[in-house]
């Protein structure tokens, strides 16, 4: 056998390079409406780093590497945004959301004329991100985690600040000895358990 080309750049199997902490330019890759438990109104938001970013690719490198017959899109490669508070009043994650979005490409607006999210017209579109910190407990483990915690504006990446860390509502439990139960988290954000992870959307 010859040597392969790009053999001394090759990943060693299980080799793993973790989200850099901090501010990432980032790219839609598709938006899905769906309803929380509670009957809220919910996006969730699949998104890789966007050419430019110091990890682009990075979560559909991580998707073609996964070798389970079930593959399925990387759970940190996704946000999960309640719409709606309990009065069914807009809330600050969505207004983020599509504020962020917008400042990130000009002329695009998140509301068509007819007063509904223009979920398509999302797809591909640059905005910001910030990973953060996360204690979190899991499958009788305590893991440290690196999560996403909010949007920005594409342009104010390059000025944010590392969060400090977080807890899961599990990881809390744990250490009070309570069951755990996966909630929004302090940012509204839907904490998902590492099983649960969404299956490719998108093309």
């Amino acid at each position: 056998m010859r040597r392969p080309n790009n053999y001394d750049e090759a990943k060693v199997q299980g080799e793993y390079t973790p989200v850099e902490l901090g501010g990432h330019k980032m790219v839609i890759k598709s938006v899905e409406e769906r309803m929380t438990k509670t009957n809220r109104p919910m996006l969730v938001v699949y998104f890789d780093f966007a050419p430019g970013d110091k990890q682009a690719g990075y979560f559909m490198e991580s998707f073609k590497n996964d070798i389970r017959p079930d593959k399925k899109w990387p759970n940190q490669g996704t946000a999960y945004v309640v719409a709606e508070d309990a009065e069914g009043n807009c809330t600050s994650q969505l207004k983020t959301l599509c504020t962020c979005t917008e400042h990130s490409n000009a002329g695009f607006e998140c509301w068509k004329p007819d007063g509904t999210l223009d979920i398509v017209g999302m797809k591909n579109k640059l905005i910001g991100g910030v990973f953060g910190p996360q204690k979190d407990y899991y499958d009788g483990k305590v893991l440290d985690k690196r999560v996403f915690r909010w949007f920005m504006s594409i342009d104010k990446v390059a000025e944010a600040q590392i969060p400090r860390e977080s807890e899961t509502k599990a990881y809390r439990d744990y250490q009070e000895g309570h069951a755990q139960m996966p909630s929004p988290d302090a940012d509204g954000f839907m904490n998902i358990p590492d099983g649960i992870d969404e299956e490719l959307p998108f093309n």
